[in-house]
């Protein structure tokens, strides 16, 4: 007579069979990191292959150089920008008003930010009407700022303040309205005020993100910059680009154009250099 034990025990032949684990390497994992050296170089050589996708455009004739100005003749005219025009004077106005614009946005855009995050009847005030204005395009603005401040430097700044300020507003609410509940309840036990609430844990747990926003709305500030040199500017990089155009100098208009973008991931690679250096502890998400 069969044991128990016989019954219990499945037939091998009859078990299923586990697919063996794939132990081959990937090259792509979601969510994985890349080695700073392997970004550097993967960053570098998308750069090189557009350089190169660039050059043959224009080498090979595909494109008329009165469209499109070739790599190296757009070096040179950069150079001689710089050294026979005296660009960078052009350049420091363009980076003074970007850096200004932004500036009188963020010192208004990022309390009120905070006040609509903590505070709900503040956020059911002015939400609507800034979630309305952030979709006005800043350079509808123009004809109007021209009649109210006039062509010079207040109109320029109005156009980056505009374009900067409705967008920073909305994220920082949003990033302080996030905060985690059981730290704000865990507050209140311990006997904090609404100030001191928001001084020690609303604002600790938001500062790295918020400095994050204030990184992404600064490259806002470059994309308005030109619309805001295309009118009444006697300098500045869109003044230079908008006299090229007139004269269909096509590798002065490109140079404008690098010299931004050159410019603006600079200034983006600082700010996340100097968001890193503040706030250490937003490395370790």
């Amino acid at each position: 007579m069969p044991s128990v034990s016989t019954f219990d025990k499945p037939d091998a032949a009859q078990a299923p069979s586990l697919p063996p684990p794939d132990r081959r390497p990937r090259r792509m994992r979601l969510l994985h990191p890349v080695h700073p050296r392997v970004r550097l170089l993967l960053g570098a050589g998308f750069f090189a292959l557009f350089l190169l996708f660039w050059a043959f455009l224009t080498q090979a004739g595909i494109v008329s150089p009165h469209f499109l100005a070739s790599p190296l003749q757009t070096l040179k005219a950069s150079w001689a920008l710089f050294a026979e025009f005296g660009f960078i004077g052009d350049v420091g106005m363009t980076v003074w008003r970007v850096l200004g614009g932004f500036v009188l946005a963020a010192v208004i855009a990022v309390p009120l930010g905070i006040a609509m995050g903590a505070y709900k009847p503040i956020e059911a005030v002015f939400e609507p009407f800034i979630s309305f204005a952030r979709y006005l395009p800043a350079s509808a603005f123009i004809p109007l700022l021209i009649m109210w401040v006039g062509i010079g430097e207040a109109q320029k700044l109005a156009i980056i303040f505009i374009g900067c300020f409705f967008q920073l507003t909305l994220m920082v609410m949003m990033i302080v309205s996030n905060a985690r509940r059981d730290l704000v309840e865990a507050a209140y036990t311990l006997g904090c005020t609404d100030a001191s609430v928001i001084r020690r844990v609303l604002l600790p747990g938001a500062a790295p993100e918020i400095a994050e926003a204030l990184r992404q709305v600064l490259g806002l500030g470059w994309t308005y910059v030109v619309v805001a040199e295309l009118i009444g500017a006697a300098s500045g990089v869109g003044h230079m680009i908008m006299d090229s155009q007139a004269l269909m100098a096509t590798d002065n208009i490109i140079s404008g154009i690098v010299i931004i973008g050159l410019i603006g991931l600079a200034s983006d690679l600082l700010f996340k250099k100097l968001n890193q250096l503040l706030f250490p502890w937003s490395l370790m998400r």
